[in-house]
């Protein structure tokens, strides 16, 4: 990908990533797919295991085609480059876009995405148990997508920036 994170096309390039988060007395884990063109989350998953499933998960929770999707940028964890998640970005033919080896600037967008998630949500709330923070971080994404401004999308939300570029290309 080559720190290429301004993207000009909606569908083309996704960013993935996961981050843990206690419930009660154990780290449980949150992985979303965010679009590079708008930052909004498109998809995700929680669970109590930092594995392949979780991000298979999130995949299978994206609304739409997903082989409009053309390239699936990811860190090297091994969550990410294992058999499942091959067999599903052959299945629907997207490419796979991987950090460099000690190159966290390559993973930039996913990184401060979760550093908003972490402010913005985790350390705001208790969570109880798995069920709740599934809820809450699915009330939180909608939020997030239709109306928390970014800096990067002309002070608007994801789906109003999206909206707005599809009026300029009409």
């Amino acid at each position: 990908m080559k720190r290429e994170f301004q993207q000009t096309e909606a569908k083309k390039v996704v960013v993935n990533d996961l981050t843990y988060v206690r419930v009660k007395n154990k780290w449980h884990y949150v992985c979303i797919f965010v679009y590079l063109f708008n930052r909004e989350n498109i998809g995700f998953s929680t669970g109590p295991n930092k594995d392949a499933n979780l991000v298979a998960r999130a995949f299978s929770s994206i609304q739409g085609d997903l082989r409009d999707i053309q390239l699936f940028h990811t860190d090297r964890g091994s969550e990410f480059k294992n058999q499942l998640i091959d067999e599903t970005l052959a299945t629907f033919r997207i490419g796979r876009s991987l950090s460099m080896k000690g190159r966290p600037y390559d993973h930039a967008v996913a990184e401060a995405t979760f550093k908003i998630i972490k402010t913005e949500f985790v350390q705001q709330i208790k969570f109880d148990s798995l069920e709740y923070l599934t809820l809450e971080f699915s009330d939180y994404v909608n939020w997030f997508n239709k109306l928390r401004i970014h800096g990067t999308l002309d002070y608007l939300s994801p789906i109003e920036y999206k909206r707005a570029s599809l009026k300029k290309v009409v």
